[in-house]
């Protein structure tokens, strides 16, 4: 019987798979309890080209304290901030890597709020 997170992990290796041969930079999500984490990586994998978390403090003062990073808004923030860091570092277009977790609720409101600030995919 397999876990939770064992079928997660496997469902986020099937689509990095399709994703590697696309060679193009990815947007991978990760979200836990308290926080949502977002970076665009390059097409290889090798190098981080930018990232952006409810866990920076710029980020966690502007959501009002801790506690507040597992919310829709702060999920929202995120995507606005990784769209305008991945166009800083000259990344326009990227494929979405949700890393098994479900289109729904904090990981759709963080892909909405990229592909609002100018992020294709």
């Amino acid at each position: 019987m397999t876990t939770k997170k064992e079928q997660r992990l496997r469902r986020a290796r099937q689509t990095r798979i399709r994703i590697a041969t696309q060679g193009v930079p990815r947007l991978t999500v990760n979200r836990s309890n308290l926080h949502i984490y977002a970076t665009v990586l390059s097409g290889d994998g090798a190098r981080v080209l930018a990232s952006a978390s409810t866990a920076e403090a710029d980020v966690r003062k502007a959501l009002g304290g801790a506690g507040k990073g597992a919310t829709m808004g702060a999920a929202t923030d995120v995507g606005k901030r990784i769209a305008e860091r991945a166009k800083a570092a000259g990344v326009e277009k990227v494929a979405f890597d949700r890393a098994g977790f479900a289109y729904h609720g904090r990981v759709k409101a963080l892909a909405d709020a990229a592909r609002e600030a100018g992020l294709q995919f």
